[in-house]
C-alpha cells in the first residue's frame, strides 16, 4: 500500500480578472505539484471564477463538459496529475456550486454539487445538489467529494466513511472569523469518521469577504499532516493507507455504532 502524495493549492487570492488567469495559475500549480511527485492537485471552492461574484456567477457558469472543463482536462493530461477544481456549473436553468475531478489522463472521474448552501449569496444564486456521496478511485485510494459548509455537518462525513471513502476532498471558501473550522472541526471530523480530509480554502479578500486560508490535510489519527498560513501556498502531503488501516483498527467508532438507536436523527 503505497502512500498517495497530494498537493493542496491555496490561492491565488482575489477574484480573477479573466478565466485565463485561473487556468494559468492552475497550470503553474499542476506543474509544481507533479514535479514534486504529487498524483492529485486540489484547488479551492469556485476556483475558476472566484467566489464573491453575486448574481454575476450565473453568467460565468458552464456545463460540466464545457470549455473550462476541457481546458482543465488538458492541464491534467499535460502534467500527468489528477485535478479537483471548483466552478459554477450550469445545467438547464439551474446553477450549482460544483467540484469537478479529472484523472491524470484528463478523463472525467466525478462531479459533485454542493448540497449544503451557506448564507444569502449561495442560497440565492445556487441550487443545492441532491447526491451526498460522490466517489472516485485514484491509485487504489477511494476519494470522496464535499464542498466547504458540507463538511461542518457530521452526518455528511460519516456517510462517506460508511461508504468506504478514504480521502475526502473538500474545496472551501471559509471566511473569517470561522477559523475554528480548519483548526478544530476538520481534524475532529477526520478522527470521528476515520478518514483523511484534504481541506483547501481560499485566501485574501474578495469584496466583503475575507477568507481565512489555513488549508490542511487532517489524518484519521487526529493529527494535521500539513497546514497553510493565511496567504497563497502549495502544500504537499501524503495519504498513507497503512496509517488509515492501523487507525481504524485502533479506533472502532464505525464498527461500534448502533444505528437502531439513531432513527430520531432522520
Amino acid at each position: 500500500m503505497t502512500p498517495l502524495r497530494i498537493a493542496l493549492y491555496q490561492g491565488p487570492s482575489g477574484v480573477p480578472s479573466a478565466l485565463a488567469d485561473s487556468l494559468d495559475a492552475l497550470s503553474a500549480a499542476a506543474r509544481r505539484a507533479a514535479a514534486a511527485g504529487a498524483r492529485l492537485l486540489l484547488t479551492n471552492e469556485l476556483f475558476l471564477t472566484g467566489y464573491a461574484l453575486g448574481p454575476a456567477v450565473r453568467d460565468l457558469a458552464e456545463p460540466a463538459d464545457g470549455p473550462s472543463a476541457r481546458a482543465v482536462a488538458r492541464i491534467a493530461a499535460e502534467h500527468g496529475i489528477a485535478i479537483g477544481y471548483g466552478y459554477p456549473e450550469r445545467d438547464g436553468e439551474a446553477v450549482f456550486n460544483t467540484l469537478g475531478l479529472v484523472g491524470p489522463d484528463g478523463a472525467p472521474l466525478a462531479t459533485y454539487r454542493k448540497t449544503h448552501l451557506f448564507g444569502e449569496y449561495e442560497t440565492t444564486c445556487f441550487t443545492p445538489g441532491r447526491d451526498l456521496v460522490v466517489q472516485a478511485d485514484l491509485d487504489g485510494v477511494r476519494l470522496g467529494l464535499l464542498i466547504c459548509y458540507d463538511v461542518e455537518f457530521p452526518e455528511t462525513v460519516r456517510a462517506h466513511a460508511l461508504a468506504g471513502t478514504e480521502l475526502l476532498l473538500v474545496p472551501t471558501a471559509l471566511m473569517r472569523p470561522y477559523e475554528i473550522v480548519p483548526q478544530t472541526i476538520v481534524p475532529a471530523r477526520a478522527w470521528e469518521s476515520q478518514l483523511y480530509i484534504a481541506y483547501v480554502n481560499r485566501c485574501g479578500a474578495e469584496g466583503d469577504f475575507a477568507f481565512a486560508g489555513l488549508s490542511c490535510l487532517a489524518a484519521p489519527d487526529g493529527t494535521v499532516r500539513a497546514r497553510a498560513g493565511a496567504g497563497e501556498d502549495l502544500l504537499l502531503a501524503e495519504v498513507d493507507p497503512r496509517l488509515l488501516a492501523a487507525s481504524r483498527a485502533e479506533n472502532t467508532y464505525l464498527s461500534d455504532r448502533r444505528p437502531g438507536l439513531y432513527a430520531s436523527l432522520t
